[in-house]
């Protein structure tokens, strides 16, 4: 099917470009969102009639979508969800739950906007595209942890294998000293226990001398 581009769409073309295109995508996605017209004589006129009108909405749009861009490129929003010890989600995280972090945070963003070719299902750092204009995107991170503080040692560039590591030798650490506190104790019962022998020895000779 031949459409004719209201905007640019990426890997199509540009605005006023006609095209062909599958006719399932031009039904179900092009002329739907308002991104193409069948390129008919009639649609090419009204297309050509309003060129001007929608080349100055583009522009408009455009600018709009760059002073975001500006603020919102390389941003970086945590979700915090359960995990395994290994680091896999129980559940996954999807671009509606980046859209939902990014707007909490005072940033415009839908979650069509965002491309995310399969939800994220592991703790760790993640990219994410996303589309504010036909002709601007930008990326940005989504820092997936079961808390606020693992989310903070991620940005520092820590993996989840290395944290992992670290809290196991912390463990092992505090084992080690309660097993040397424990020892310390125990010698110190020893010492005091031979240090009293000898007054309980005196203490029987004393009793068992006769008088005189």
């Amino acid at each position: 099917m031949e459409v004719v581009l209201l905007e640019r769409v990426a890997k199509l073309g540009q605005m006023g470009d006609v095209v062909n295109v599958k006719p399932g995508f031009a039904r179900n996605y092009l002329m739907p969102q308002g991104k193409a017209l069948r390129a008919t004589k009639a649609n090419l006129e009204q297309f050509e009639a309003q060129r001007a009108q929608l080349e100055a909405r583009n522009l408009e749009t455009r600018k709009e979508a760059e002073a975001l861009a500006e603020k919102l490129d390389g941003q970086q929003f945590i979700v915090i969800r359960s995990a395994s010890d290994s680091g896999s989600l129980y559940g996954s995280v999807t671009n509606r739950d980046a859209a939902e972090v990014a707007t909490a945070e005072g940033f415009t963003v839908d979650r069509k906007q965002i491309v995310l070719e399969k939800p994220i299902k592991e703790l760790g750092l993640h990219n994410m595209r996303v589309v504010l204009h036909p002709e601007v995107d930008v990326t940005i991170v989504i820092n997936v942890a079961r808390s606020a503080e693992e989310a903070e040692l991620q940005a520092s560039g820590k993996s989840i294998a290395e944290l992992a590591a670290e809290a196991e030798a912390e463990a092992e650490f505090e084992i080690a000293e309660l097993f040397d506190d424990i020892g310390a104790a125990a010698s110190e019962d020893d010492e005091l226990l031979a240090s009293e022998e000898p007054i309980e020895d005196a203490a029987a000779e004393n009793e068992e001398q006769p008088e005189v």
